[in-house]
């Protein structure tokens, strides 16, 4: 497996480089990156069980350490009535993905992943979501790539649609808090607004990737269910090592068990080991893909994102 996974950590820190130079993202270069070294060079068999090994085992591994990001105290810090925006828009938002799903006929589990990408937290809720709903790997990568694309338009568009709608700092923040996808792309849009817009967004956005924990437990159980594979299994007794993770780590966050200097080392390696996963997601999808989904895809990205604003608008608009 090693010149698989050489390879699609070699994408990965290209990625890094790129990103630097590119709002687009690490996450989402990477599986742009793949796509692009996967459908120009002829790469030979022998890279495959290394590439299989990083989109599926490096990326549980990441999602289950993810949860060292979700620290439940942060919920204090949220007064009820943005809690139950955040709760009533990430429904709305999943439930929009599902139903435009099915208007424009694409896979089931392809809409899920858009609606949770747009609802919850980009890049990372796709790619634990992938997980449970075991999608076909190029729906992830395309809603990756789409959903990356929405939040970096989403950057400059929300703050000119604050002052467009003359809605003051706090309720700017609220706003970009609560319809982009990525953490940076939240706190740096709330940021470009003020700084109470800024310190509100970043609370927002970390309320809302908390609610990643019960969409997963719920998309668990109501697969479990329905899936043809697994509806005769007891699904307390074949829950996902990741997400027994995940939510381990969490845990471990909210009660601030381990020294900062090891939080933040866990995080980092979250966050590499996501992008490694992303490159060999990337490295298994095809331009034939691309071309028959990515269209229809972005469009059902951009009505679901205009949903998340509108929404957010005329809530933030009642409650004064």
């Amino acid at each position: 497996m090693i010149k698989g996974i050489a390879l699609t950590v070699g994408v990965s820190l290209v990625a890094l480089i790129l990103s630097k130079f590119i709002s687009l993202g690490a996450v989402a270069l990477a599986i742009v990156l793949g796509v692009i070294l996967a459908n120009t060079v002829n790469l030979h068999n022998s890279f495959a069980p290394g590439i299989t090994f990083s989109e599926k085992k490096i990326l549980a591994f990441a999602i289950a350490t993810m949860g060292i990001n979700l620290n439940f105290s942060i919920l204090m810090e949220l007064g009820g009535k943005t809690i139950t925006l955040i709760i009533l828009s990430m429904i709305l938002t999943i439930f929009s993905g599902i139903l435009l799903g099915r208007l424009f006929g694409i896979d089931k589990k392809f809409a899920m992943l858009l609606g949770v990408g747009n609802a919850v937290c980009g890049a990372s809720a796709i790619g634990a979501v992938k997980g449970v709903i075991k999608p076909k790997e190029e729906f992830v990568g395309i809603s990756v790539a789409v959903v990356n694309l929405l939040g970096a338009i989403g950057m400059f568009l929300i703050p000119a649609l604050v002052i467009l709608l003359g809605m003051n700092e706090v309720n700017g923040g609220i706003l970009a808090g609560d319809t982009l996808q990525a953490v940076g792309q939240a706190v740096a849009a709330g940021f470009t607004i003020g700084d109470k817009a800024g310190e509100s967004a970043t609370v927002v956005k970390m309320g809302r990737v908390l609610m990643l924990t019960p969409v997963l437990l719920i998309l668990l159980f109501n697969y479990a269910k329905s899936d043809e594979e697994i509806k005769n299994v007891h699904i307390l007794k074949n829950i996902p090592l990741f997400i027994i993770g995940f939510i381990f780590f969490s845990l471990i966050a909210s009660f601030n068990i381990l020294p900062d200097s090891v939080t933040m080392f866990i995080k980092h390696l979250s966050h590499y080991a996501l992008i490694v996963a992303m490159a060999g997601v990337g490295l298994k999808i095809t331009f034939k893909s691309i071309k028959e989904n990515g269209k229809v895809a972005l469009l059902i990205g951009s009505i679901i994102f205009a949903i998340q604003i509108i929404f957010n608008v005329g809530y933030l608009k009642l409650i004064g």
